[in-house]
């Protein structure tokens, strides 16, 4: 293969990675505004939001070749996946133990608040 073919191929790689994290990252928001309680979009975000930062920093990782750059998206990727998941497990976390309730299939006439009604 020549140089010219490598770099378009690195730049297809690239742009399929980026297209694709952007994708995740708006079915995410999509997820925030749809969705009926906090548990939900929290799920929602804490998927789409990981799924999509690994897939955008791969995509420039790859635009950026083997150099310092990559070196240091790596690292930013490493605490991204350690803090982003612990960040959402702590956020389910403080809103259960603060009273909030996940919505369940008897709840459906709930306010949307995440707290159940009470039951007469």
């Amino acid at each position: 293969m020549t140089a010219e073919m490598l770099g378009w191929l690195r730049d297809g790689v690239s742009w399929l990675l980026l297209l694709g994290g952007g994708f995740f990252l708006i079915v995410g928001a999509t997820g925030l505004i749809r969705l009926r309680d906090f548990y939900a979009r929290l799920h929602a975000a804490g998927v789409t939001d990981t799924g999509g930062a690994i897939l955008i920093l791969s995509g420039l990782a790859v635009q950026a070749g083997l150099s310092l750059a990559t070196v240091k998206l790596g690292i930013i990727l490493a605490v991204f996946l350690l803090t982003s998941p612990t960040a959402t497990h702590a956020l389910a976390s403080a809103a259960y133990s603060a009273g909030a309730r996940p919505l369940l299939d008897e709840d459906r006439t709930a306010t949307g608040t995440g707290r159940r009604e009470p039951r007469a």
